[in-house]
């Protein structure tokens, strides 16, 4: 195989054995992207410059026997919501088309430390909002299993990169299952972390009571060694958990001997593609085959999911996003008359039609006289969900379901409809506004040759158990090894 093919964990075996350098790997990487970008759309700035640097110095530790971290002189590629210091972070939107970040983000700042190279800034829905990867301002993302369909989305760009070899693994970010459903439909592994594992410190803000950055990786080891590396209590963020981080890598081998895996009743619903339904139900079946028990459970105000997170996400995106003004950072219009139409202009110029659309979802749902209605109510409904795994988990140690109830769709085909777009995210939303680890792994092709995604839900901080469930289910399977027609035909 290719060295842009490999895992961290390998490579890290090589570059320690100086079998290969950090620069040639490097440059593997670059001669893939060049090759594939155009068709792909991965990325919507690549560094190859940066790239070489940081491969160089990384080399160059190597060289004085300084090892550092299994990341050390590993390419990377970054969502576009997360600051990179001197290199410009756009969100996927016309309105900060041409920001540059002053600072890095503590994720950056921790990747950088271990010695990680950056390949790029991976595209993403703009601003987070979208399940697609179609309403960047840069275009849509491909997916490498069949380029007329989506990747998933919001983190379609890092999931797409991952699985066409552009990089050897990826950060993005989850607010309603923007990590788990591209990981699902680009057949990668990715892993949302517990709300406050990860420093939120440097992500541009959307929905800030729900994101989390994780990883995107070819495998269960690399996602463990990635969020080994971004884990931690930051004193920059006051949402962070300050909550010891155990060596994620020491729960990989111990199967599911014992453990107790529940299946939530509501997570197989009417409607649901066939193919998808059974894909899913046999990989809990391998699960159970391993020595698993599995057992039945409720979380009863499933149905409510969707709406209660549309009214939450959009509420808080119209606070965050009015500091979007032209007037400190970002695009500002050069036809206005005043102030006010400089404001009015800027923001119309600036945002794309989903982001408009969330804006003024929230606005309403936050404006007096429909606060208590809609906001207040949905608060309510998030305490509800939390309660509904709480109780779900004293029956079990972890939870299995779908990621969505669909494989990848045509591009363009959901655009028109927006209602269809937020039902692609209606097992992954759940999780978020309760603010659990899950994790996605591949667990099936369709007939079509579509990937189809396995997720499984932990408690608080358990993203151990996490890991450990996967690698069992990866051990016992070969989706994870399957790769896309593109990477095959090049």
């Amino acid at each position: 195989m290719e060295l842009a093919g490999l895992t961290i964990h390998a490579l890290h075996a090589k570059l320690v054995s100086h079998e290969i350098t950090s620069t040639a790997l490097t440059e593997a990487v670059l001669t893939r992207l060049a090759a594939v970008e155009e068709r792909v759309h991965a990325y919507i700035t690549v560094t190859p410059e940066l790239a070489r640097q940081q491969a160089a110095a990384a080399d160059e530790a190597f060289a004085r026997g300084e090892i550092g971290s299994p990341l050390q002189g590993i390419p990377l590629a970054i969502k576009d919501n997360i600051c990179t210091q001197g290199i410009r972070t756009t969100c996927a939107s016309r309105i900060l088309a041409n920001f540059v970040p002053p600072y890095d983000a503590t994720v950056m700042q921790r990747l950088k430390a271990a010695g990680a190279v950056c390949v790029g800034k991976a595209n993403m829905d703009e601003f987070g909002m979208g399940s697609s990867t179609e309403t960047s301002y840069f275009g849509p993302t491909h997916n490498p299993w069949n380029l007329g369909y989506i990747p998933g989305g919001t983190s379609g760009g890092p999931a797409a990169a991952v699985a066409a070899d552009t990089c050897i693994a990826a950060l993005g970010s989850d607010t309603g299952g923007s990590i788990r459903q591209p990981a699902a439909m680009s057949g990668v592994v990715g892993l949302k972390p517990t709300y406050g594992r990860v420093s939120r410190f440097g992500l541009v803000a959307f929905a800030s009571s729900l994101e989390q950055i994780g990883p995107l990786t070819k495998d269960v080891q690399d996602a463990a060694l990635l969020l080994q590396t971004i884990a931690g209590h930051d004193v920059h963020d006051s949402t962070s958990g300050d909550v010891s981080v155990p060596d994620y890598t020491q729960t990989l081998d111990r199967g599911v001997q014992g453990l107790k895996l529940g299946v939530p009743r509501e997570y197989f619903v009417a409607g649901m593609d066939e193919e998808v339904e059974q894909a899913v139900r046999a990989g809990i079946e391998t699960l159970r085959e391993l020595g698993a028990e599995l057992v039945q459970v409720s979380l009863p105000h499933t149905r409510y999911a969707v709406a209660t997170y549309y009214i939450l996400a959009s509420a808080e995106a119209s606070s965050n996003l009015a500091r979007y003004d032209g007037v400190r950072y970002g695009v500002r219009t050069p036809q206005a008359v005043n102030l006010l139409d400089m404001y009015t202009r800027t923001r119309a110029e600036g945002f794309g039609a989903e982001v408009k659309r969330r804006i003024m979802l929230g606005t309403y749902a936050l404006s007096s006289g429909y606060y208590d209605a809609y906001y207040k109510k949905a608060q309510q409904l998030r305490t509800l969900f939390r309660q509904d795994f709480h109780q779900a988990f004293t029956q079990c140690d972890a939870l299995l379901a779908p990621v969505s109830p669909t494989a990848a769709f045509r591009l363009g085909e959901r655009l028109e409809d927006p209602l269809q777009m937020y039902l692609a995210d209606v097992f992954t939303i759940p999780v978020s506004l309760a603010g659990l680890p899950a994790m996605s792994m591949p667990c099936g092709l369709t007939r079509q040759a579509l990937p189809i995604g396995l997720q499984m839900i932990a408690p608080p901080f358990r993203e151990a158990t996490l890991l450990q469930i996967a690698a069992a289910f990866e051990a016992a399977t070969d989706f994870h090894t399957r790769q896309p027609p593109l990477v095959v035909d090049c």
